[in-house]
């Protein structure tokens, strides 16, 4: 039976009961991390708790994070995941009379945290995504990792619905990101990727991806990719925690270069990472 964690239990997962009153239940007010584990280690642990902790802070939820480090080893070891998996943890601003403004600062906030065993789609391992572009009508804080994804969740069932898997944001002509992961185009060897800002979420893979461009002489820049340039791109990837570092095949019906040697390059360059870190 799956074990989950709940407001400091570890209970079997059809045990964890929250309130309907709860705000992440009424209002969507809660923020939530995605963490993912290779060999059954968690990688880059501190990173995603700097941006759980940096997404409670935006969103004036006063949760103490130092114990949840712990709780996801253990949702591993509970659960006996020793293979891949993914490890999502939430946080919202807790139970309290339905108000707009926010409840008394004594409110004390619901943590819930759940892991299972994970297997990438075998399609980026071969030929890669299928996309297609979005208008985004998402909320301008998109920096902010929050549980309401009605925007998201519309542009990936979409893109499902057209064959596709993953919708890509364009807000006044840039290609922001995904409906879930970060974005990339490559012109003649240069990587690009829009510039951090609210429209977009700092992605963790994200970071290691242009990390190890600086580190191996690959070059990259922050800027807007624009739409209208991406009949130009030689190669197209996507990153995210679940998707590592995937190359995209084909937008919007437009089969892309077969050759893709800076997104293999850093898809391997990462793997090199992750079995580093997690070996």
């Amino acid at each position: 039976m799956t074990t989950v964690y709940l407001n400091g239990q570890y209970l079997p997962q059809d045990q964890a009961l929250i309130s309907p009153l709860d705000r992440g239940f009424t209002y969507g007010d809660g923020v939530y991390e995605m963490i993912r584990a290779y060999h059954g280690k968690i990688f880059l642990l501190a990173e995603h708790f700097a941006r759980l902790a940096s997404s409670c802070a935006k969103m004036r939820i006063g949760a103490h994070l130092t114990p949840l480090e712990a709780v996801s080893e253990r949702l591993l070891r509970e659960n006996g995941l020793t293979g891949d998996a993914l490890i999502y943890v939430q946080i919202t601003r807790g139970t309290a009379p339905r108000s707009h403004v926010f409840p008394p600062a004594d409110t004390k906030p619901t943590v819930f945290a759940m892991a299972w065993a994970f297997t990438k789609n075998p399609a980026f391992d071969g030929p890669g995504a299928i996309a297609i572009l979005e208008p985004d009508v998402r909320w301008s804080r998109c920096d902010i990792k929050v549980t309401s994804l009605v925007p998201n969740s519309m542009a990936a069932q979409r893109a499902k619905e057209l064959g596709a898997h993953e919708g890509l944001f364009v807000r006044d002509g840039v290609v922001q990101e995904g409906s879930l992961s970060n974005f990339f185009a490559v012109f003649d060897g240069e990587v690009r990727t829009a510039p951090l800002s609210n429209y977009i979420l700092p992605g963790i893979t994200r970071a290691v991806v242009l990390d190890l461009c600086r580190e191996h002489g690959i070059p990259y820049r922050e800027t807007p990719v624009f739409a209208t340039e991406l009949a130009d791109a030689d190669e197209l990837f996507l990153t995210s925690t679940p998707y590592d570092v995937v190359s995209i095949d084909c937008l919007d019906g437009r089969t892309l270069p077969a050759e893709r040697p800076v997104t293999r390059r850093l898809a391997q360059l990462f793997r090199a990472v992750v079995e580093r870190e997690c070996a």
